[in-house]
């Protein structure tokens, strides 16, 4: 049976899910409805993807009983209450990173959802892509070895030409944007730990915003986990563990195509649905989809990839190098 989409937001990021849903078996999926906060917008959204219903406001697309997951492709600061009034109707929630702008409001979705006994899920697609399920394999088998370090970074220059990445309002920065893709690869390797001590370096744009942060994790163990993310340079975008028998690497590391595993390279090819998407590897994006039906299929309440307090964890972690850099937004003061 199919699983029925409600996008909200007619966003960039909103278009490539959507076209990705549209590239996917009808008897899977289908997006039954969109919603903007321009209703032209939200009826050209519908228009190119063939979607049925478009709507004005999200209010109508929570209450369309034809809906049977919403996915939030809003900006940050509009995530938590989306998410709670699509809880509210009953729906099934795939929620775009980070899920909240701090640990508290990430927190007060997970226990709506809990409470309603309604699915929610953080939209971390690099947990999805075939090469980070690899990884996660050879982690687990030890083909590294003990692990030791594991290390991140991410970095492009989106100041100028991305207006809400410095964007103080819409709680912009690196942290928020990319460094959350950091703090779950080093999440993943040392298996939802919560670290024992953070510390961190950074550096701020004018808006207030971080631009440039380097963090170091220290986990039970002696191990740690170390990142920078940049929103004024770029970096080289690798993620890797060390481990006592050697190492494991992903380029690309938030949508990687390629593990190699001691210098010997293993590559994941992407869906070939052909189509140009706004982000790389765009294609990606089913693996997540796909992730999210067959959890509802089950009739899980949360992913077991990307668990609730897993979630809530990453929040903290992020919460608490914002406050050492100095960055504070103004949902922090509620």
């Amino acid at each position: 049976m199919a699983l029925r989409w409600g996008i909200v937001s007619a966003g960039l990021i909103a278009t490539d899910f959507a076209s990705v849903l549209s590239s996917l078996p009808r008897s899977e999926h289908q997006v039954v409805a969109v919603a903007a906060r321009d209703l032209s917008r939200a009826k050209e959204f519908a228009q190119k993807y063939n979607i049925p219903k478009a709507y004005a406001s999200y209010e109508e697309l929570a209450k369309d009983p034809n809906v049977d997951v919403a996915y939030i492709g809003t900006q940050h600061p509009q995530h938590k209450a989306t998410v709670l009034l699509c809880l509210a109707a009953g729906k099934a929630v795939l929620c775009e990173k980070p899920m909240g702008v701090n640990a508290a409001e990430v927190r007060e979705m997970a226990a709506e959802a809990r409470a309603r006994g309604l699915f929610l899920m953080e939209g971390l697609w690099s947990r999805f892509f075939p090469a980070m399920d690899a990884l996660w394999s050879v982690l687990a088998q030890g083909t590294v070895g003990d692990l030791r370090v594991a290390h991140a970074e991410f970095g492009f220059d989106m100041c100028g030409h991305v207006s809400r990445a410095t964007d103080w309002a819409q709680a912009g920065g690196s942290l928020l944007d990319l460094g959350i893709y950091c703090v779950q690869f080093i999440s993943l390797v040392f298996g939802g730990q919560k670290p024992e001590k953070i510390s961190a370096v950074g550096r701020l744009h004018e808006t207030g915003v971080d631009d440039t942060v380097s963090v170091l994790l220290q986990y039970p163990g002696g191990v740690h986990g170390t990142f920078t993310c940049s929103i004024s340079m770029q970096l080289s975008n690798v993620a890797f563990v060390r481990g006592t028998k050697g190492m494991a690497q992903l380029n690309k590391f938030w949508c990687p195509t390629e593990l190699v595993v001691n210098s010997e390279c293993k590559e994941f090819p992407l869906p070939q649905f052909g189509k140009d998407y706004n982000f790389i590897n765009g294609a990606g994006m089913s693996y997540e989809a796909n992730h999210v039906r067959e959890c509802l299929r089950k009739g899980l309440k949360e992913s077991p990839v990307i668990p609730l307090a897993e979630s809530e964890l990453l929040a903290e972690i992020l919460d608490e190098v914002r406050k050492i850099v100095g960055v504070t937004f103004p949902q922090d003061k509620h």
